[in-house]
């Protein structure tokens, strides 16, 4: 038992399943229905973002015509355990997100006008709160039994031309979801302890 578990709130195994013993997985088994890949964004929307601002898009990959203009944008060594995992997620950003902004805070518009006056800041804080979105959509695999596998190896252009060729979304991540099978990790790697990069000032 470590203080992570002593002082959570929630169950220690749920502790175990979510953060402590979670792995990611590099192969799969199993299957993922249509509801459980819904619950999984039902999860990831509660995660706090920048003005509830929400720019994270998922794309889940069933069809073999779709999986095959996947695995090969991707790096050689991530196109097999793709191929074959139960269900796949490419993560994106609407590079739109501002203008949804009566939707995602309706009654307070004022800071849109600085995002409209500046597409890098846009384009920056679309990405960062997908990237923040993310780890909550990676969490919430967990949460539901099923080990994530992220992936960054890949050709993030070519996605987007296959699967985003009107440009209004911009891919970073691919995530494998499933079942692990038992060759599904090798050992643990190493974790940096608190002391190593925590400090109070």
């Amino acid at each position: 038992m470590t203080i992570a578990h002593e002082e959570a709130v929630i169950d220690p195994a749920a502790v175990d399943a979510i953060f402590a013993q979670a792995r990611t997985a590099n192969s799969f088994t199993g299957e993922v229905t249509d509801e459980q890949a819904q619950a999984i964004y039902e999860l990831t929307k509660f995660g706090p973002t920048a003005f509830n601002s929400q720019p994270l898009r998922v794309t889940y990959v069933r069809s073999d015509e779709a999986r095959a203009k996947l695995v090969d944008a991707l790096m050689p060594g991530n196109r097999a355990k793709t191929a074959s995992a139960p269900l796949v997620a490419i993560l994106s950003y609407d590079t739109n997100w501002a203008g949804q902004w009566d939707t995602f805070l309706p009654g307070y518009n004022a800071p849109k006008a600085m995002y409209d006056a500046n597409p890098e800041l846009a384009a920056a804080t679309g990405n960062n709160n997908a990237h923040l979105q993310a780890g909550y959509f990676i969490l919430a695999v967990r949460s539901l039994g099923f080990s994530a596998g992220p992936m960054t190896g890949a050709d993030f252009g070519a996605i987007d031309e296959a699967f985003f060729p009107a440009g209004d979304q911009k891919s970073f991540l691919v995530v494998n979801i499933g079942q692990p099978a038992a060759d599904a990790w090798g050992e643990a790697k190493p974790k940096f302890s608190y002391e190593d990069v925590v400090r109070t000032v």
